[in-house]
């Protein structure tokens, strides 16, 4: 009787971290080049402010962002690392985390560690540091800071948040959810601190987010 052997599938590779040089080039060419490859683990400059000088994606329905859009799983990791808008440039806010809804081919998922998200401006849309539009965003001993919109000043979201052990302070909205705003989905709030966000910390349709 004949034998066949079947050969094993090779095992999943894991993603090599890729090291970010303190420049806002080095950034946006590392996001890039992350969502081109299906992901990426990013290893931000210790005590470095990436400063942004201007948006590197239109943003589509959310508005302009200062980093390309997520739309893939992507971490970040730093140590007191921050990533700003610059004084004095034209209004955009930091990051915009993109899922299905605004893309179909987009399963963004952001994950960050003690890096910083301050300084950015949606204006009269939302979530000035951060916009979870249909994907994922996780941020743990993170600092979200001095982010101002009209809907979610620090964070908005529409699918899941979770911040562990992260600050959420000094942000604006102009109309609800200076810290957090919550328009749909899950957010977890786990040992956060939260402090001066304007008119209110958290915001969110319907109301009521516990924890917070």
């Amino acid at each position: 009787m004949a034998v066949c052997s079947v050969a094993a599938a090779p095992a999943a590779q894991a993603v090599e971290p890729t090291l970010v040089t303190c420049s806002e080039k080095a950034l946006v060419d590392a996001v890039k080049a992350a969502n081109l490859a299906g992901g990426g683990n990013l290893i931000l400059a210790p005590f470095c402010t990436y400063s942004l000088t201007s948006a590197h994606s239109s943003g589509g329905a959310g508005g302009p962002a200062g980093l390309p859009n997520i739309t893939t799983p992507i971490s970040m990791t730093g140590l007191a690392t921050d990533i700003t808008r610059a004084p004095g440039v034209a209004p955009f806010r930091i990051i915009e985390v993109d899922g299905p809804s605004q893309n179909p081919e987009a399963h963004g998922q952001l994950t960050l560690t003690t890096v910083g998200i301050s300084r950015g401006d949606a204006g009269i849309g939302v979530g000035g540091g951060i916009a979870n539009l249909g994907g994922t965003v996780t941020a743990t001993s993170a600092s979200i800071h001095n982010n101002s919109a009209a809907y979610g000043g620090g964070i908005y979201s529409d699918t899941a948040l979770t911040l562990v052990a992260t600050g959420v302070k000094d942000n604006t909205a102009g109309v609800d959810g200076g810290g957090i705003y919550k328009n749909a989905g899950s957010v977890v709030l786990l040992a956060d601190m939260f402090s001066g966000n304007t008119p209110n910390t958290c915001g969110a349709n319907p109301p009521a987010l516990p924890d917070c």
